[in-house]
């Protein structure tokens, strides 16, 4: 069984005289650096100076720093620009800037499973991942609560790299709905793996594939978009809300005996055999190799894919849908 920490677990107080540098000011970047800061830590936020999100962080009352400034006073170094970036923007301006001691964080492990960035063996490295958009666990912050995290320590140079982290964990209020501790390697492919087999990759191809099979018989793309796309929504927040044996009973009888005689053939030796190849190329570091060369190159294949994906039959019905639910 996993193990899980809370609030009696943590001590917020370690983060008392310490400054944590939020690298990166995205979606995870915002959420994480405004709720640190509520709570008291003394944050600042590393940009490029030139980049759009500076006059962001002003705006949203933070002190703001070019990102070498802002790790040469930090004691906590937390990393949270993208993945693809990561290795030469601490090649060039952290790792020359690192403070005796200071600590390196992040909310995702790609990058120190993979070997793109090797730290000293003399400083702690340690994670520190909500399982939530960042919107959401601001959201959830500022109702007084927190959205589940993991953990996870990859060096322990000071003994206490752990402590930190439940530290940074329990001023974000994530030890409020609960911490889990993993590994980096665990979390970094179980994320890469869910995100391109189930939730991004997974539920996309199979939106799209029944969005056509229905077009192609001749129903109309609007009804094919409510019981494709739409109504997708519904589905997966009673799923969220009491697993999927609630979500079936919640349902019609025939929408469940349709469901469950169907479900076989997806949830099959099949489609695992091809998963579980997704999921070697992510233990192997074929993936991460596959997507920092697509970076390098241009990303000549996203382009393509993204301007395919706009000129969809299913892109254009839904952005037209969509216009008819907005407030006049």
């Amino acid at each position: 069984m996993v193990k899980l920490y809370y609030e009696a677990d943590a001590d917020a107080s370690l983060l008392n005289g310490k400054t944590i540098a939020v690298i990166g000011y995205g979606a995870q970047g915002r959420a994480q650096s405004r709720m640190l800061h509520e709570s008291g830590v003394n944050v600042v936020v590393g940009v490029r100076d030139s980049g759009e999100s500076w006059s962001l962080v002003q705006a949203d009352g933070l002190e703001v720093a070019a990102i070498a400034d802002a790790v040469a006073q930090a004691d906590i170094i937390h990393i949270l620009i993208p993945d693809e970036i990561q290795a030469e923007i601490y090649e060039k301006e952290i790792e020359p800037n690192l403070k005796a001691g200071a600590v390196l964080s992040f909310s995702h492990g790609f990058n120190i499973v993979f070997d793109k960035i090797k730290p000293a063996h003399d400083i702690d490295v340690i994670m520190v991942a909500p399982k939530s958009p960042g919107t959401e666990e601001y959201k959830r912050f500022k109702e007084g609560f927190g959205v589940p995290a993991l953990i996870a320590v990859e060096q322990d140079a000071s003994g206490k790299a752990k402590e930190i982290a439940l530290a940074m964990s329990a001023a974000m209020k994530f030890t409020k709905a609960g911490v889990m501790e993993c590994t980096f390697k665990q979390e970094a492919e179980e994320d890469l793996f869910g995100e391109q087999a189930v939730l991004c990759g997974g539920a996309a191809g199979l939106v799209k594939a029944g969005f056509e099979v229905l077009t192609e018989a001749g129903y109309p793309p609007e009804m094919a978009y409510f019981e494709c796309l739409h109504e997708l929504k519904l589905i997966v927040d009673l799923m969220y809300e009491g697993g999927i044996g609630h979500m079936y009973h919640v349902v019609s009888n025939t929408a469940e005996y349709g469901g469950r005689s169907f479900e076989p053939k997806v949830n099959n030796e099949e489609m695992k055999n091809i998963m579980r190849d997704q999921l070697k190329s992510i233990q192997t570091g074929k993936f991460a190799e596959e997507w920092l060369n697509e970076y390098k190159n241009g990303m000549q294949n996203m382009n393509k894919w993204r301007e395919e994906e706009k000129n969809h039959p299913i892109e254009k019905c839904g952005a037209e849908i969509r216009k008819l639910f907005e407030k006049k």
